[in-house]
């Protein structure tokens, strides 16, 4: 009783806000109010035959199976979530949206049969300046849930680029070219991969880096991100 009621006094003067529209959240609620977590743009990737995101990868290279969890769209939930992860290291988020991306790839068995999960690195100067990668709750989550080893600084990021937003395809492709290395190529011979990132546009980040993890031997890669931008 006592301990439910300065919950109360907590809730009174410090609220929780949704996320995705800052309307005050019942204690029935986590992250998202219910309006928001039914607005959440779901792509359906996953079981699609040559889904968009394989689609990008065309000809470029081979990758085993490929999906998003969201749609990314400018004002929308996903934008508001992705945001709070990428930019206010919101662990939380993190772990909610590793649950929501292993049930997604939980409905194919490609994506069932991996041996490590990793993340597109950030540069170690970005990392320092963060204090964070985004992407490390969202894949211990992952690698909890699946049972499966997440791997960081394993595939590296060595030249700071500058900032992807505004730029265009041709200029995000040349800016991604050659900024990554793989530090073991050992460790993923004959390995099933799981490289996983927050929100795909042109898949120039993650084509250079699938190249980077492609010099290892009989590797095979799966590619797995929060969100697809369709419109740029």
């Amino acid at each position: 009783m006592i301990l439910s009621s300065f919950q109360d006094i907590a809730h009174l003067f410090f609220p929780k806000l949704c996320i995705g529209c800052e309307k005050h959240l019942s204690y029935n609620n986590y992250l998202l109010c219910i309006d928001c977590l039914h607005d959440l743009p779901y792509a359906y990737y996953t079981n699609q035959k040559s889904n968009p995101i394989d689609q990008i990868f065309f000809g470029k290279i081979n990758i085993k199976a490929a999906t998003s969890l969201f749609l990314f769209e400018k004002k929308s939930v996903s934008q508001a979530i992705i945001h709070e992860l990428k930019y206010k290291n919101n662990e939380k988020i993190g772990s909610f949206l590793g649950n929501l991306l292993t049930l997604e790839v939980s409905k194919k068995n490609e994506f069932l049969a991996i041996d490590y999960i990793i993340p597109v690195p950030l540069h170690p100067k970005k990392q320092k300046k963060r204090g964070y990668n985004q992407l490390s709750k969202l894949g211990q989550t992952l690698s909890k849930n699946l049972g499966v080893t997440f791997i960081e600084n394993l595939l590296i990021k060595i030249s700071s680029s500058e900032t992807q937003t505004k730029k265009n395809k041709l200029d995000r492709w040349e800016n991604a070219q050659e900024l990554f290395l793989l530090t073991d190529v050992k460790k993923l011979e004959n390995k099933n991969i799981l490289l996983i990132d927050d929100v795909i546009t042109t898949g120039a980040t993650i084509e250079a880096c699938a190249k980077e993890l492609s010099k290892t031997k009989n590797i095979t890669i799966s590619i797995a991100t929060i969100a697809h931008t369709i419109n740029f």
